[in-house]
């Protein structure tokens, strides 16, 4: 076809596509619908060949309005790609129309219509003009009447929102926002932990307590022996200290004898409830530091989130919340 620069901005303006795409597309097909239908075709190959691939960066956002929230993000493969503004331009148009449509799943935001076709589309067609594979991630949502959302230092790689069950001024849904960011809670109090959160993190309390309880019986042994514990905790500083002089052969030999001694007679005769009771205290740091409401606050360490937010008002507290980040935790 004859290809016009209305041409090329009009069918930019359904796919999304660059300008060059537009232009190449258009050259290679009989009409406009042709041409949009290359530009698919392109996308879809493009993200069948790298569908293995991880797609690790990206664009986080996050939009509330009208008693709803948002956080999604557009993955890809690489930082320049998640800084195009292109990209960041159509992370924006899909959490719009999220918002917009009050979406409740993943499935139903990609189904939304954008452009000629869907937001999936427009994913894949992109996926296709940059040759990176892309994908929508870190769907969550929010219904509340008082929803404040933030997003870290504007980067697009960690957003977080709060409903609070109170209207009060928009500093204070902000500070909890970013608490939410910085501290990374999993529930708002102890009674939203999960309950096979809860049991792993006994099961690690339970075996790091016994694991120090035999350490202690063996260290103890060992300097009963004449024997510095840090010059036989592993195999590699044995043989390290045997060839700087600081022990010897016979030391290592002896020193293994104890420590397979003592840490199966330790092990097989370990106060159970002291352990119990130890590993307790452990979960329970763990709830501390982990729930929302029990956390320090940021802003001032001599109280919790739960007692600012009653410095604010007796009655405000936190309905929900949710975060979304690209980095690894």
């Amino acid at each position: 076809m004859n290809v016009t620069m209305n041409d090329i901005k009009h069918l930019r303006e359904m796919t999304g596509a660059g300008l060059a795409d537009c232009k190449k597309a258009l050259a290679e097909s009989e009409d406009m619908e042709a041409a949009v239908a290359y530009l698919r075709k392109k996308g879809q190959a493009v993200a069948a060949k790298r569908s293995d691939r991880e797609a690790s960066e990206g664009c986080v956002l996050v939009k509330a309005e009208g008693g709803y929230g948002v956080i999604i993000a557009l993955k890809c493969e690489t930082d320049f790609v998640a800084k195009n503004a292109d990209f960041v331009a159509l992370a924006k148009q899909i959490i719009d129309a999220a918002v917009a449509a009050k979406a409740k799943s993943l499935d139903e935001v990609k189904a939304l219509p954008m452009g000629d076709g869907t937001i999936q589309d427009a994913v894949i067609a992109r996926s296709g003009i940059t040759g990176e594979k892309m994908e929508l991630d870190g769907f969550s949502y929010i219904e509340a009447e008082n929803i404040s959302t933030y997003n870290h230092m504007n980067r697009n790689g960690l957003c977080t929102m709060v409903a609070l069950n109170k209207a009060v001024d928009e500093s204070v849904g902000k500070n909890v926002a970013m608490q939410i960011a910085s501290a990374a809670p999993v529930a708002i109090d102890e009674s939203g932990v999960p309950q096979h959160t809860l049991d792993n993190e006994m099961a690690v309390a339970v075996d790091k307590t016994k694991a120090e309880q035999v350490q202690k019986a063996v260290e103890a042994a060992l300097k009963k022996a004449g024997i510095n514990p840090a010059h036989v905790d592993s195999e590699d500083h044995m043989e390290s200290n045997m060839t700087k002089g600081w022990i010897t052969a016979e030391d290592v030999a002896r020193a293994k004898e104890i420590i397979a001694a003592v840490s199966a007679e330790k092990a097989a005769n370990l106060n159970e409830a002291m352990i119990q009771n130890i590993a307790k205290g452990r979960v329970n740091k763990f709830l501390k530091e982990n729930c929302l409401m029990s956390q320090e606050y940021i802003w001032d360490k001599n109280m919790t989130i739960a007692q600012y937010l009653k410095s604010v008002d007796k009655e405000l507290s936190v309905l929900d919340f949710k975060r979304f980040t690209l980095s690894a935790e």
